[in-house]
């Protein structure tokens, strides 16, 4: 925890205040304290304010990548509709945390480098304030309709699709450049980052190559509706030290020590500046996620296709290994588990209710539960979506490997799916039974007919 006497001595400075007032524009902005967040929704209204809620205890401040016409309109029990006539737009914020402050360090370059790619210029940055980075791109940047349809509305489709896209990108490079970080030290890369090695590796024409999905985190899943990002200058509670915005160019020369608040410096390099965005210049990034998303889910569509939804809900004796590992709760991971929890549920005939009460159950077994309103605006949003969607396969190192939960059992080679994995022993049941009802009514008849014999 931060000391009061170090948080008030930064949230003091003039010039910080000033800096974060700005970052504050048109965004629902809650403050934390130790455990607990401000009720929202709640903006920051002059610079007095956030000394005044340091006093109170506050530690650090987080903002909505949405903008809204009036964010103390906001109410939980919105519809989609309602919020997307309140949202006058959105910003792109890429949060990367690769686990390890270096490899982010190199991840956040190539996300840089990638954006400019894509020809946007506008890109800015900053240090979270633990082990990752936040790489931003204003909504000004972006085209006003998206495939006829309003770019301010499609929030979080549009910036998960994009985080996706980018971090295809860098995967391949982002591993080499590690590699060469780690001086092709393969046993260095697994010891830091506490992945086993199978996970990690694999053979491109007998080349050992490092791959980097277990660990290579950009904020995908995680976006969500009113979603907020450690705002600029405020306090990191785990390190004690500034989210700072720097010079995007110069990322890879970024230290820690310019983090700690008494070294902090406000950079002119501003987080999220629009003012020399120019609309349209994310237009291609946005069109290549969008085709690139589309192409994923042509994929998922052809391993879907032979999956039936049950038309009744399965019991919970029939969950993998999977599923109960995650139902036990989590020390990590918990957000990725919440994600493939809802889509099993749904994928196995349960309904938002049954879900519900299974997903609160869940989270007060977790070793740090999921805030409520995080929790019921997922699976509101997936309730939304109205469509069913399949859990990630088995293989996938993002999710089930990734959080640690996959111990197969013997019927797990079967299958590729952990809802697939209910269905087909249900289905085995099911015929089972069949066949047993089968063969009883044939012992009946032969019975009869024996019995007409005598």
């Amino acid at each position: 925890m931060i000391p009061i006497n170090i948080s008030l001595s930064h949230y003091k400075r003039a010039d910080i205040q000033e800096e974060m007032i700005i970052n504050s524009k048109d965004r629902e902005v809650v403050a934390k304290f130790s455990d607990s967040f401000s009720k929202r929704p709640d903006v920051l209204r002059n610079q007095s304010d956030i000394l005044e809620l340091a006093k109170q205890g506050a530690t650090s401040f987080h903002a909505s990548e949405e903008l809204w016409k009036n964010p103390l309109q906001i109410d939980p029990s919105m519809k989609r509709h309602e919020l997307d006539n309140l949202r006058i737009g959105w910003d792109l914020v890429l949060d990367i945390d690769c686990g390890i402050f270096e490899y982010s360090r190199e991840a956040a370059d190539l996300v840089i480098k990638a954006l400019r790619f894509h020809s946007v210029k506008s890109v800015s940055c900053k240090f979270s304030g633990n082990k990752g980075f936040h790489i931003g791109v204003p909504f000004d940047a972006f085209p006003e309709k998206i495939r006829n349809e309003e770019t301010r509305k499609i929030f979080p489709d549009a910036p998960r699709k994009v985080a996706l896209y980018i971090r295809e990108m860098i995967k391949q490079p982002l591993g080499q450049r590690i590699m060469d970080l780690e001086k092709d030290n393969f046993n260095s890369i697994v010891e830091k980052t506490g992945k086993k090695a199978a996970e990690m590796v694999y053979y491109n024409n007998k080349i050992r190559t490092l791959n980097t999905e277990p660990f290579l985190n950009i904020d995908t899943i995680l976006i969500s509706s009113r979603h907020l990002y450690r705002m600029p200058y405020s306090l990191h509670e785990k390190s004690g030290l500034v989210s700072t915005p720097l010079n995007p160019e110069k990322v890879l020369l970024f230290r820690k020590e310019f983090a700690i608040p008494k070294n902090a410096r406000v950079s002119r390099h501003r987080f999220l500046d629009n003012s020399d965005s120019k609309t349209n210049e994310a237009k291609q990034l946005l069109m290549e996620a969008y085709d690139f998303s589309t192409k994923q889910e042509n994929v998922k569509l052809r391993e879907e296709k032979d999956f039936q939804l049950p038309e009744n809900a399965l019991p919970e004796e029939l969950f993998p290994p999977c599923i109960k590992l995650i139902l036990n709760g989590m020390d990590d991971g918990r957000k990725r588990a919440l994600f493939i929890l809802i889509n099993y549920f749904t994928s196995i005939g349960w309904d938002y209710e049954m879900i519900e009460k299974k997903l609160k159950e869940w989270n007060k077994k977790n070793k740090e539960p999921i805030r409520e309103v995080y929790l019921l605006g997922q699976l509101r949003y997936h309730k939304q979506m109205q469509k069913k969607v399949l859990p990630p396969n088995c293989s996938n190192e993002m999710y089930m490997l990734g959080i640690g939960v996959c111990k197969p059992d013997n019927f797990c080679p079967k299958i590729k799916n952990p809802a697939q994995y209910t269905t087909r022993k249900a289905w085995g049941i099911s015929r089972n039974k069949a066949k047993s009802s089968k063969n009883e009514n044939a012992n009946q008849k032969a019975k009869a007919s024996f019995s007409k014999t005598l």
